[in-house]
């Protein structure tokens, strides 16, 4: 579904990508994990059409690589972003129907009733404003928000961060019952033991680089992935 051949990222003098190529097969869990500053997220970015690439980057047969992010999106690419960003202001519903931007209005109420079957907590609280919630409502809420656009990419980036470790459990629970369900995702994440227990395949960025990959598991046995990734010695 997915092509990344040779992509770049440059912040000004900065290369925060450097060169890599990945792939991601439809209804499969793919997840790239490394450090803080590794360039997970602009890889994400780059993917959306948030920050310009260069290299190839070939979704669904099409060329994407420079096009805007609004028609990135609308081709079946949605990402959840780092530190979730709903519109705090707005209430569940009210995201809900940002992130259907490109269905009509007689599209819309049956979407609403999917998210909430899948996430029932949002139905509970569907017209307080996003901005009371806990944090992992919110990570709720924001998954929730990109699959409004029924997209055939789903992109994470970081939903673990900040939450308790029983509301990432839950979290991760979800992803894997969207990939039941036959959605295809991409998981950018730091918390490299859950990411690779998930997935079925996964990406090490060091530096900008792709340093490893293989099958999640394997990954997970890895001795150097243990040691720098999963606290073991």
């Amino acid at each position: 579904m997915l092509k990344v051949k040779d992509l770049n990222v440059f912040y000004g003098v900065i290369h925060a990508v450097k060169g890599i190529s990945f792939n991601v097969p439809e209804g499969k869990i793919v997840t790239v994990i490394g450090a803080n500053g590794a360039g997970k997220s602009s890889t994400l970015n780059a993917i959306a059409g948030l920050v310009k690439p260069k290299g190839s980057i070939v979704f669904a047969g099409n060329e994407i690589a420079g096009r805007p992010a609004h028609k990135i999106a609308q081709m079946g690419v949605a990402l959840v972003p780092e530190g979730r960003r709903v519109f705090i202001n707005l209430t569940i519903l009210e995201n809900l129907r940002m992130g259907g931007f490109n269905k009509k209005l007689s599209e819309l109420e049956p979407l609403y009733e999917k998210m909430f079957e899948l996430f029932p907590i949002l139905k509970e609280r569907a017209y307080q404003k996003a901005g009371t919630l806990s944090g992992g409502e919110q990570q709720m809420l924001a998954i929730a928000r990109a699959l409004m656009s029924e997209p055939m990419l789903l992109m994470l980036d970081e939903p673990s961060l900040g939450l308790a470790p029983k509301i990432v459990s839950e979290v991760f629970e979800i992803l894997k019952e969207l990939n039941r369900q036959g959605k295809t995702i991409l998981l950018v994440e730091q918390n490299a033991a859950q990411a690779l227990k998930l997935a079925d395949y996964g990406y090490v960025l060091e530096n900008g680089k792709i340093s490893l990959e293989g099958d999640a598991k394997e990954l997970l046995e890895n001795e150097d992935v243990k040691k720098s990734y999963l606290g073991e010695l």
